[in-house]
């Protein structure tokens, strides 16, 4: 959290910005400018500190330093826990987005209109078993808290 914007970007895969055994601060921060853009990273520069940002901007700097690592599937968990209604939309945005460009999503939430409305299919887990997977088409609250209870 004490570390600026473009310092965590790049945390996650600093192999990306090596010029020998050095940081390249000009690649580094072309990167961290290019997601912070993409991301709508509301700051006054990249070199702000992540700990004065909003929760819902730091939601968007985490995500951006896993997008950073080019990973073929991301898990979010709980990916809009304590953020506001706006950001929550763009962050249902980005992650249609990267499932639509073939990244495989994972998201991991108790909020069930989230995962209604972000997800293609839902599994669902009682007492650390999968009791069940359901299709967009076939989920409805009701037959998630169904199979989540175990009284399938």
């Amino acid at each position: 959290m004490q570390m600026n914007i473009r310092e965590n970007i790049s945390l996650s895969s600093l192999r990306q910005v090596l010029k020998g055994p050095f940081i390249n601060r000009t690649r580094e921060g072309a990167s961290a400018r290019r997601f912070s853009n993409d991301l709508h990273i509301k700051a006054t520069t990249i070199e702000q500190e992540v700990e004065a940002l909003s929760g819902g901007n730091r939601q968007k700097v985490v995500l951006a330093r896993w997008l950073f690592t080019q990973s073929k599937v991301l898990i979010f968990d709980e990916p809009t826990s304590g953020i506001d209604v706006g950001v929550k939309y763009e962050i249902y945005n980005l992650i249609n987005k990267l499932a639509q460009s073939g990244m495989g999503i994972v998201m991991i939430s108790s909020e069930l209109p989230e995962l209604l409305g972000v997800c293609t299919r839902i599994a669902v887990m009682h007492e650390g078993r999968l009791m069940g997977v359901l299709d967009r088409e076939d989920a409805s609250q009701e037959k998630i808290m169904t199979i989540a209870v175990g009284t399938t």
